[in-house]
């Protein structure tokens, strides 16, 4: 096995066609090879790779990496070299979402292994403060310990300026994109609206996809004020169905669209689920024995 190479000039060049071919830049997450693969040959530009995906796929929840059970960098450097990078092809290019408050890790090493298994995208949502609401007690016992946003930035900082990878930054809030977008200059910016609901695992926040457009939006209209030429993606919330998306990308300025639980964990609970189902209620024609 070979794995395919492809460059940072190759994949900016590919993205900024579409946009400016008004073409839907589509990032979805993978925690299994096969997804990837089929996310590949549906026209995927950028898998992401995060422990959060690799535990979708256990069936457990997105937030549940968020606990201090796992290595979230390990699993995710680990998985995507031995399951996802052999299962493509490099029409997709790959982008490992990780955390960038690691306190036993130096992320410029991490990044190194990154770009040694062919990773030449970063993002900072592996998983990010910004999940965490500012307002809580938790939120500022993290911070305390030297677990921020700084760290964050400052690794899409040199991930783009020093590494020559593709920065792809994430926040959940107003606030934390402001700052991502104004001291990172990601070269993508997803503003993440929520949890996306349905399925098992999911979420329903009570906000609906009208309210979820209309809050990216207002995101949105700040970030191209501070980074004009930032490729900017739509993603979370109410933003489970492919009507959605298309609902996102008609009533915002969003260049494209990031999937998660759309396009790995609920197609697989309703297809799984559905093909057992019938498996499981076949019956012997002949109630009798030859």
């Amino acid at each position: 096995m070979i794995t395919t190479r492809t460059s940072t000039e190759e994949i900016l060049r590919r993205l900024h066609d579409k946009v400016a071919q008004r073409s839907p830049i589509m990032i979805a997450s993978a925690g299994s090879g096969l997804v990837a693969r089929l996310l590949e040959q549906a026209g995927c530009d950028c898998i992401n790779t995060f422990s959060g995906a690799r535990l979708r796929a256990n069936g457990m929840g997105t937030m549940s990496m968020m606990w201090p059970i796992l290595d979230s960098n390990q699993q995710t450097l680990t998985y995507t070299r031995e399951d996802i990078m052999p299962a493509i092809d490099g029409r997709s290019f790959v982008c490992a979402c990780l955390n960038a408050n690691d306190p036993l890790k130096d992320m410029r090493m991490v990044l190194d292994d990154c770009r040694r298994m062919g990773v030449n995208s970063v993002s900072n949502i592996g998983p990010s403060i910004s999940y965490v609401d500012p307002d809580s007690e938790i939120y500022r016992i993290l911070t305390g310990s030297g677990i921020t946003l700084q760290n964050e930035i400052d690794m899409l900082r040199l991930a783009r300026e020093e590494m020559d990878m593709v920065s792809i930054g994430l926040a959940f809030t107003e606030p934390d994109s402001i700052r991502i977008v104004d001291e990172a200059r990601p070269h993508i910016f997803c503003y993440h609206a929520g949890t996306t609901k349905g399925g098992l695992t999911g979420y329903d926040s009570g906000i609906n996809i009208e309210q979820t457009a209309a809050n990216t939006e207002a995101v949105f209209a700040q970030v191209r004020d501070i980074a004009p030429d930032t490729i900017l993606v739509c993603h979370g919330a109410a933003m489970e169905t492919v009507t959605d998306a298309q609902f996102m990308l008609d009533n915002t300025s969003a260049d494209g669209f990031w999937t998660g639980s759309s396009t790995e964990r609920l197609p697989i609970e309703r297809a799984v689920l559905e093909a057992a189902t019938q498996f499981s209620s076949l019956s012997f024609s002949n109630k009798e024995h030859a």
